[in-house]
C-alpha cells in the first residue's frame, strides 16, 4: 500500500504542482508544511517573511481541504517532524519540489535524504524552475530552460484519498501565531496566496505591463508599472511556468505593439531569473565567499572584523541616514514596505560596496531580511555582481545624485520618504563621494589587471557565464549592448 506525504516548501499553490498530482495516484496521502527553527533563526529571516508565509498557508489549506487532502502545519526540525509523522501515518513515499536555497536548507535536505534512505521512504523531487540539478556544463542550458517552460502545466486532480485519521475537518482550525512561533510583530504585507498571485498576474498582463521597460527603473513609476510578482515566485504561490506561458499567450494575442515590446522585455527577465539561481545551485559557497577568490580580503568584513568607523557607516546605511537623500529614501521605502524596484536596489548595494567600501555579506543579510521576495540564488549572485567580486561582470558604480536626477527630478520620491531633507535635522554626507569612488575604482581595476585575476575570470566565465542562446553575454569585457541589456537581470518586479 503506497502512502504519500506531499512536503510543501516554497511551492504554496495547488495548480501546476507535480508532487500533488503524483500523490493522487497513491492509496492514501496527506500534505505537510514544516515551520523550521533553522529558518526562523536564520540571519535572512524577518517577521514579515513569517507573516507572509502564514497568509499563504491559510488559503492553501482551504484549497486542499476542499479537495479532501489535509494540510498538516507542524513546527520543528524537518527530520524530527517527518519521523514523528511516519510513526502516525506509516508513509512510504515523500514528494516535494526541488529547492535552491540558503545553506541551512541545503543541509536540511541532505539530512532528510539520509533519513529517507535509512527508513525505506522513497523521496521524489520535481523541478519547478529552470534550475538544473547536477549540471555539468552551461552549454545548452537556455534550450533546456525553454523546454521546461514550454511543457504543459501539470494537471492536478480534483481530489485525493486522504490518509486515515487525518480528515481535514479534524485538524486544528488555526495556524500558529507569530507569538507562538516566538516571532516579533511585523509590518503589514500585501495580499498573499494563490488567488492573490493570479489577480496580480492578470492586472499586469491586462494593462499594467504597458510601458514596463520605461517604468522599471523609476522608484515612482515602478510601484504600479512592474509586475509585483516576485514574492509570489519566491514563495511559489505562482509557478514560473504558468507565468511564462501566460506572458507568451498575451504576446500572441495582443495587437498592441507597445504592450508587446514591454512584455518581451519582461519575458527576458524570466530567463535571467533562473540563470542567476543556477549559480547558487552550481556553487552553494557563493552565499559566503567571493566568486573571484582573488578578491578575498579586499574589503573590511571579508575575513576580518569591521572597525568602529566601518560599523557606523554600515549602521547609517541600514537606517537610511547616510546624508545621500536618494540612498536614504530607497532604504526607508524598503524597510517600510519590503519592496523596492531593481535599479534602486542595485544603487543601495553599489553605495555600500563602493562608496562605503563594505564587503557584501553583512549588507546582503540586512537586505535579505528586508526583501519580502528574498530569493537566495538571485540575491547572493546580485550582491556579488553589484559589488564587483564576480571577476567577470562590468563594475556598476551608481551615482546617487544622477539616479535622483534621472528618476526623481522633481524630488517627489525623496520628499515622501525623507521629509526632513533640507532641514538641520538631515545629516551631512557620511563620505566624500568623489574620493570614495576614485579609491574603489583604483583598487578594483588594479586587481582585475593582475594575471591571477585574469586567469580566474576565465574559469568563472566557463562555469557561471551565460551562453549565446537568448541571454546577453557576461564576459570580462562586456560590450555596450551587454551593459544596457543586463541591467535588472533576474528581478521580476
Amino acid at each position: 500500500m503506497s502512502r504519500a506525504v506531499v512536503w510543501f516548501k516554497r511551492d504554496l499553490r495547488v495548480t501546476d504542482h507535480a508532487p500533488l498530482a503524483e500523490a493522487a495516484r497513491c492509496d492514501a496521502a496527506l500534505a505537510l508544511f514544516i515551520i523550521e527553527p533553522a529558518w526562523l533563526d536564520s540571519p535572512e529571516c524577518h517577521p514579515r517573511h513569517v507573516t507572509w508565509l502564514l497568509k499563504c498557508l491559510a488559503p492553501l489549506r482551504d484549497a486542499l481541504a476542499a479537495r479532501g487532502l489535509p494540510l498538516l502545519v507542524r513546527t520543528g526540525e524537518a527530520v524530527e517532524v517527518l519521523a514523528a509523522l511516519r510513526r502516525e501515518f506509516a508513509c512510504t513515499r515523500l514528494f516535494s519540489h526541488e529547492e535552491t536555497g540558503p545553506g541551512w536548507s541545503y543541509a536540511r535536505d541532505r539530512a532528510v535524504a539520509r533519513w529517507c534512505r535509512a527508513h525505506g521512504v522513497a523521496w521524489t523531487e520535481w523541478p519547478q524552475t529552470g534550475v538544473i540539478r547536477r549540471l555539468k556544463d552551461r552549454r545548452g542550458w537556455a534550450g533546456r530552460w525553454q523546454q521546461r517552460m514550454d511543457a504543459p502545466c501539470v494537471r492536478v486532480p480534483a481530489g485525493w484519498r486522504a490518509a486515515p485519521g487525518f480528515a481535514p475537518s479534524t485538524l486544528p482550525a488555526d495556524l500558529p501565531t507569530l507569538r507562538e512561533l516566538g516571532v516579533a510583530t511585523a509590518p503589514d504585507t500585501p495580499p498573499a496566496g494563490e488567488a492573490a498571485a493570479q489577480q496580480m498576474l492578470q492586472s499586469f498582463l491586462g494593462g499594467r505591463a504597458l510601458g514596463y521597460r520605461r517604468h522599471l527603473s523609476s522608484p515612482l513609476a515602478a510601484e504600479a508599472g512592474c509586475s509585483r510578482l516576485s514574492e509570489h515566485l519566491a514563495f511559489g504561490t505562482l509557478s514560473l511556468r504558468m507565468l511564462h506561458q501566460a506572458t507568451e499567450a498575451t504576446l500572441r494575442a495582443t495587437s498592441d505593439r507597445e504592450l508587446a515590446y514591454s512584455l518581451r522585455g519582461f519575458a527576458g527577465r524570466l530567463r535571467w531569473h533562473c540563470h542567476f539561481m543556477q549559480k547558487l545551485e552550481d556553487e552553494p559557497a557563493i552565499e559566503w565567499r567571493n566568486f573571484a577568490r582573488s578578491a578575498d580580503g579586499l574589503r573590511p568584513g571579508d575575513g576580518s572584523a569591521l572597525q568602529t568607523a566601518d560599523r557606523e557607516r554600515l549602521q547609517a546605511w541600514c537606517e537610511g541616514r547616510t546624508g545621500f537623500p536618494m540612498v536614504d529614501a530607497c532604504m526607508r521605502q524598503l524597510r517600510a514596505t519590503g519592496w523596492l524596484n531593481f535599479r534602486m536596489r542595485a544603487m543601495l548595494v553599489s553605495f555600500a560596496a563602493y562608496h562605503l567600501w563594505l564587503h557584501w555579506r553583512e549588507p546582503g543579510l540586512f537586505l535579505a531580511r528586508q526583501f519580502l521576495d528574498f530569493e537566495p540564488g538571485i540575491h547572493w549572485s546580485q550582491m556579488q555582481m553589484q559589488s564587483g567580486t564576480t571577476g567577470i561582470n562590468t563594475l556598476r558604480i551608481y551615482s546617487p545624485a544622477k539616479q535622483a536626477l534621472d528618476h526623481d527630478p522633481q524630488g517627489e520620491y525623496v520628499r515622501r520618504w525623507v521629509p526632513e531633507f533640507g532641514s538641520a535635522a538631515y545629516p551631512a554626507p557620511i563620505v566624500d563621494e568623489r574620493a570614495a569612488v576614485a579609491a574603489a575604482k583604483q583598487r578594483l581595476y588594479g586587481l582585475r589587471q593582475t594575471p591571477e585575476a585574469h586567469d580566474e575570470a576565465g574559469a568563472i566565465q566557463h562555469k557561471h557565464g551565460s551562453r549565446k542562446s537568448g541571454l546577453p553575454p557576461s564576459g570580462n569585457r562586456p560590450t555596450r549592448r551587454t551593459r544596457a541589456a543586463d541591467d535588472g537581470q533576474g528581478r521580476l518586479f
